[in-house]
């Protein structure tokens, strides 16, 4: 969805640049000027991270100061990331601040964007403006968690101590928006120790509220004592209760995905994989391999939804990966089968319309639904949709591997990940945590989750993560003050920066903008407040707010916290392990001619680009390919010359003979272009190799052309390269005279061709036809072309020889004809071939 300007000016350059960049790539990358002479400058990975950081700018009073809203998500490339950074570095750089510069490089625990790939071009940008940011002085906060974040932020490090920039640095033991009191100078840089800090285990922050200025009393205000707990088993509640045996279907080749998924499973200790099969229209029934544990398994595929749904009638949870133009169908299917509870839809930019239509059609069904633009949801020990939690090592962090009784709801998949971190260090972890999708009509509610919490006994804490834009949040008051949610709830709504920025701004959820008064993010949170729930003063206090809770409840007896298990070991996928370096094993391949890993195609090292800027041609990649060199001009000239001369000797020979056979009996290109080559070896064009390899071994030991030729004779062998059916001195070959010609003029040496000319003067003298064919000049200037092309010693050179990339080229060339003569007889749709009889000479038992 491409938005206008914002109302009263016009859009800048730049963000109509980073607009463009997004339209180009499938991650997402969004840029809003708000004040271009602002001191604070944010690069925030995440949708509902980057809402966070700016609140917590603006709630802390320095909105104003604010000079960008963006971010960038959904895995973007290396170049993508640079070409991010270097935009937002040219703008913070354009104006100095007597006072200095901040920079926040922020952003919650990534499901599974790499956090180094993405650092790569970040710090790429960084580089190139290093001297600029230290004449700006400019200060880098930076904060990150997810895959691979302890090499993204040691490569950070690197940069820090290389460049000489104040950088500092924090990971996930650390606090989503710590580093923006601490950049703001409103809390102290010993309180909170970086990712590389020794002591950084050890050392615990101070409390947040300090930040805020507003004291909260250890004795809560808040009313907190829990009202018998009971499970009301009679509410009907449309999302089912996961548990350690609920199984699902994957709509869609997700395999990463499942993957996930099974090792939660393994790691949570179940029976069974919650993975039943996949489901994928576009081909037949297979099976894919995966890991439990360090045993693979095979998952069935089904085409056909009905098939699968049938023979798995447990399965009571559909996971649908569809694209946002696919997912309605596949939805509404699902719906028939009355066996499917819970759907979760991941795909985003669903059509309202459409989405209207099957949350009615589920709702009248009593099918819950979960999503649209979802990252899934999480049952500690129990059932994990999709990528939800991110990588094992969160979820081991996060203690996603067991139950707490702190359970949650939001709308930001990034933003649970977070959850999950900030729930784990301030209490004893989810119970359950579900994201319902940024949408503006999510499939489930808010108060659909908090209900089912409410009525759960094993959930102690309620916690909820609003947004700017919606109602939702009022439907939670209302159930707050008539009782029917009953336990303590910690509740917060992101986007109160709105309210300070000088124009509208669509924030990263669809939903996530505000059509009146009442749906602001202040707005909502003080009607929550009011309405009993208990609100931090902004979101770095958020878990402090659960930590108090938590503490009370454990105090009074209401929560009987259990003994903490060992944590579970997971295999570490070999993939992921070499990446971080930490396993290491002998390749089963060795190639050194080409890479097709990065970002460009590359031949001996050149980058493709570079083999066209360089109009290298067919010779110089075959130089390239074969010989891992880049040849003089003359050299790749020969190369083609020779695939030209060789391209095809007529019909009649037996390799196009055999083509044109194989073709007319009704063989695929490449079954007839196999019938030919398979023709080619010491009788027809597969003796340049030996050719080449005579001539040379006589040329090189000084042997008179006379005395070879008496010593073959004496040997009784064949001279290849030399001799022709038709041809003769007196009609000679047009192309031995082309290469001869050729190499004579542009060669620094041909003493091997030399010496097979002398050769030719001693055969002819015999019979006139026992000329230097086609072979053996071709087989002679090549020796000569690649011992003083300068590329190759002369060692180099023979080894080529005798590895046979000369019989390589006449393949090569001779292809060319080949397939030449199948489009030939195709084009004048030749029928079968039969030999005539009278060619041929039947000869009988009798006649022998």
């Amino acid at each position: 969805l491409d938005l206008p300007a914002p109302f009263g000016r016009k859009e800048f350059p730049e963000e109509a640049h980073i607009r463009e960049l997004d339209s180009k790539t499938g991650a997402s990358l969004k840029l809003t000027i708000l004040n271009h002479s602002g001191q604070i400058w944010t690069m925030v990975a995440g949708g509902g991270a980057s809402v966070v950081y700016a609140d917590t700018i603006s709630d802390l009073g320095y909105g104003h100061e604010l000079a960008n809203y963006g971010e960038y998500s959904g895995a973007p490339s290396t170049e993508h990331t640079f070409e991010y950074a270097k935009t937002i570095l040219n703008l913070m750089t354009r104006e100095k601040d007597p006072r200095g510069k901040i920079l926040i490089i922020g952003g919650g625990i990534a499901n599974f964007t790499d956090v180094a790939a993405t650092f790569t071009g970040l710090i790429q940008a960084i580089k190139n403006y290093q001297d600029i940011l230290k004449t700006h002085h400019v200060k880098i906060w930076v904060r990150r968690a997810g895959p691979n974040f302890e090499q993204g932020l040691q490569l950070m490090r690197e940069t820090a101590e290389s460049t000489g920039l104040p950088i500092h640095i924090y990971g996930p033991e650390t606090h989503v928006t710590a580093i923006v009191p601490l950049a703001l100078g409103l809390a102290k840089l010993e309180d909170f120790p970086e990712f590389d800090d020794d002591f950084h285990t050890i050392k615990k922050k101070k409390p947040s509220q300090n930040i805020s200025g507003d004291k909260i009393d250890s004795e809560m205000d808040t009313d907190i004592s829990m009202v018998p707990q009971k499970a009301d088993h009679k509410t009907d509640h449309k999302i089912e209760n996961f548990n350690a045996s609920t199984r699902c279907f994957v709509y869609g080749l997700q395999n990463r995905a499942v993957q996930g998924m099974l090792d939660f499973d393994f790691m949570c200790k179940r029976e069974k994989p919650s993975v039943a099969a996949l489901i994928f229209p576009f081909s037949p029934n297979h099976f894919i391999k995966f890991y439990w544990g360090t045993d693979e398994i095979l998952v069935p595929v089904y085409q056909k939804m009905k098939e699968c749904i049938e023979k798995y009638q447990d399965v009571t949870v559909m996971i649908n990966f569809a694209s946002f133009r696919s997912v309605y169908s596949s939805v509404m299917e699902t719906l028939e089968y009355p066996t499917i509870k819970t759907i979760a839809i991941i795909a985003e930019g669903v059509p309202e319309s459409q989405t209207r239509t099957f949350n009615k059609a589920a709702h009248d069904k009593g099918v819950g639904i979960i999503g649209p633009a979802t990252v899934g949801g999480i049952k500690p020990g129990c059932f994990r949709i999709g990528n939800t939690g991110g990588m094992l090592d969160n979820i081991v962090m996060s203690k996603l591997y067991r139950p707490g009784s702190v359970a949650y709801v939001s709308k930001s998949g990034g933003m649970s990940n977070e959850l999950n971190n900030i729930i784990c260090q301030n209490s004893n972890g989810v119970y359950e945590g579900v994201a319902i999708g940024g949408d503006r009509y999510p499939g489930s509610r808010f108060i659909d989750h908090l209900l089912r919490y409410n009525d759960n006994p094993a959930v102690h804490i309620l916690v909820l993560l609003g947004e700017v834009g919606g109602m939702d949040e009022y439907e939670i008051c209302e159930a707050i003050k008539n009782g029917r949610i009953s336990k303590p709830i910690v509740a917060w709504c992101i986007g109160t920066c709105a309210s300070i920025f000088p124009f509208e701004v669509q924030f990263g959820h669809a939903g996530a903008l505000a059509r009146g008064q009442m749906e602001t993010a202040v707005a909502k949170n003080k009607a929550l407040k009011e309405a009993g729930a208990i609100v931090p003063n902004n979101f770095f206090t958020f878990g402090d707010e659960i930590k108090t809770v938590y503490e009370r409840l454990v105090k009074i007896g209401s929560l009987q916290v259990a003994p903490e298990p060992a944590t579970p070991k997971i295999p570490m996928d070999y993939t992921w392990a070499k990446s971080l370096g930490l396993v290491r094993k002998p390749a089963n391949f060795i190639s050194s001619i080409s890479d097709d890993r990065g970002d460009e195609l590359k031949y001996a090292g050149m980058p493709i680009s570079e083999v066209f800027e360089n109009d290298l041609g067919i010779g110089g990649v075959i130089a390239l390919l074969w010989f891992r060199r880049k040849l003089p001009t003359y050299a790749t000239k020969f190369i083609e010359m020779v695939l030209m001369v060789t391209a095809d000797h007529g019909p009649a020979v037996s390799g196009a003979h055999n083509t044109i056979v194989a073709a007319r009996a009704g063989k695929d290109l490449v079954s007839s272009l196999a019938s030919g080559m398979l023709t080619i070896g010491p009788r027809f064009g597969g003796a340049l190799d030996d050719a080449a390899s005579m001539f040379t071994k006589a040329c090189d030991a000084g042997i008179d052309a006379e005395q070879f030729v008496k010593d073959m004779r004496k040997k009784n062998k064949l001279i290849m390269g030399i001799g022709h059916r038709v041809k003769s001195l007196t009609n000679p070959d047009k192309r031995v005279t082309i290469i001869k010609d050729f190499s004579l003029k542009h060669f620094k040496d041909n003493s091997v061709l030399k010496f097979a000319l002398e050769v030719e003067k001693v055969t002819t003298k015999k019979r006139s036809n026992l000329i230097l064919n086609v072979d053996g000049c071709i087989a002679v200037c090549f020796v000569d072309m690649i011992r003083t092309c300068g590329a190759f010693s002369t060692s180099e050179a023979d080894e080529l020889v005798a590895l046979g990339s000369l019989n390589g080229l006449f393949v090569l060339g001779r292809s060319i004809g080949f397939i030449g003569h199948y489009i030939d007889q195709k084009r004048l749709k030749q029928g079968l071939y039969r030999h005539p009889w009278d060619d041929i000479s039947y000869i009988g038992p009798s006649d022998d």
